[in-house]
Formats: C-alpha cells, structure tokens, sequence
C-alpha cells in the first residue's frame, strides 16, 4: 500500500485534489490513471479510498470512495520531551524512528546545556509525516513547539512523570517504573545532559529518575532506547 497524507481530511470529504508534489508522484512516478484508487490518511485514525477522476501530474484529483476507521495498535501514550541535538540530522534520525518505533506526542525542550535552542518546526513535521506514511501509521505523532525545560516541568501531565539523566544518584530502571497501559511522560537531556539544578527542579515538580542502561547514550539514541522500551514493556 502507498498510503497519502492530508490533514484537512474528514468524514464529510467527497473529493480531494493534491498538491503539485503529490500530483506528480502519483501520475508519473506511480504511474496511477484515472479510475485507479489511492489511499488517503488524516493522521487521526482514518483510512480513505480515493478513485481517481483526474489524473494530471499538477493537479491531481480523486472522490472518497470509502471511508474506514483504523484501531489505534497501542494502547498506551508516550510523551517523549527531548533536547534538540547538536546537529539537526541526529535529531531528524530521532524522530524518524521513534515515529516509526510509536510515540504519540514529540516536545523539544531547550536545556541549560541546550546547543541548539532553535528547530525548524515545518522540517520536523515533514520527517514525522513520511516516516508514518513509509510505516503505514494511520495516527500520526504530533509534534510541538519548543518550549524551555523551566516552562515545561510546570505544564500538568496526565501519568506518570519520568527524567533519565546520567548522575549518579538514586535512579530506577525504566522497567521497573513503567507497566502496561501507562500514560508516561519521559525527559531527554542535550548532550552534556541535564544540569544539577535541572534534576533538582524536576523532582520538585514529581518527576521520577530512570536509568536507561549502563551505558552513556547521546541524546538520539537514549530518546529511541526509552521509545523502544515503552513499546517492548507493552507488547
């Protein structure tokens, strides 16, 4: 299945026309015709089957044919707050796999430590959009706005509150934290990790530390051993 993305989509759509980029790989690359069928999805859970009734490489057009509501595969949410990395492709690798892994809400929080504090929010919506059209997710993650890890530590969560940072302290091991069903919100450091007065403030605000292991893992890497291991525990 190739499956398409349009967010405007909804149980009242009759037709739909694709844009520039969408058009041409359909028509010339996907060597589609009219009369054939595409697959649409929302990111909300929905399934589209389109007939196509023009088929131009500028402007193609299609008519909903059926509409179909997916089952969410996870019945858990995963919150993953995550530092920016240093070089924006580590970052990009993150949330493609993560995406592709299952996460449902991505925030970019900008640390003490932070050496990116600015992201490109229409260039990470685009990496977490293929990497769940290529993985065949009909509920895409959503992504948000970066924030100061100062500002989101206050904001309320639903579940259980969770900080992995590489101090030696008092931590548990994810494992031992998370169970089934669990609604989790976990916190990823920059490289060079939270800072003391970080980890401080986020116990004063009912975050729990983890430990992801005994080895010291970049930013990337840690984000997707937590995103893995929130799956794993609730296979």
């Amino acid at each position: 299945m190739q499956l398409f993305y349009n967010p405007i989509l909804t149980k009242n759509t009759q037709q739909v026309t694709f844009d520039k980029t969408e058009s041409r790989h359909i028509v010339r690359v996907l060597r589609k015709k009219e009369g054939d069928s595409v697959f649409i999805t929302n990111g909300l859970g929905n399934l589209f089957t389109a007939k196509i009734i023009l088929a131009n490489d500028k402007k193609c057009l299609v008519e909903i044919s059926n509409i179909e509501d997916k089952p969410n595969p996870r019945n858990y949410y995963l919150h993953i707050a995550i530092a920016p990395t240093k070089l924006n492709d580590r970052f990009e690798w993150f949330l493609e796999k993560a995406t592709e892994i299952g996460v449902d809400e991505i925030t970019p929080i900008i640390c003490d430590h932070s050496e990116r504090k600015i992201v490109k929010m229409e260039r990470m919506q685009k990496i977490i959009h293929a990497a769940a059209k290529q993985s065949l997710k009909f509920y895409f993650p959503k992504i948000n706005e970066p924030v100061t890890f100062q500002k989101f530590i206050k904001l309320p969560f639903k579940g259980k509150k969770l900080i992995a940072h590489c101090e030696k302290t008092s931590k548990n091991g994810l494992k031992s934290v998370v169970q089934k069903l669990d609604r989790t919100t976990i916190l990823i450091g920059p490289e060079g990790d939270f800072s003391l007065k970080e980890i401080q403030q986020s116990l004063e605000n009912s975050y729990i530390p983890i430990s992801l292991g005994k080895s010291r893992l970049r930013t990337e890497t840690a984000g997707i051993v937590a995103v893995h291991s929130v799956a794993f525990i609730n296979e």
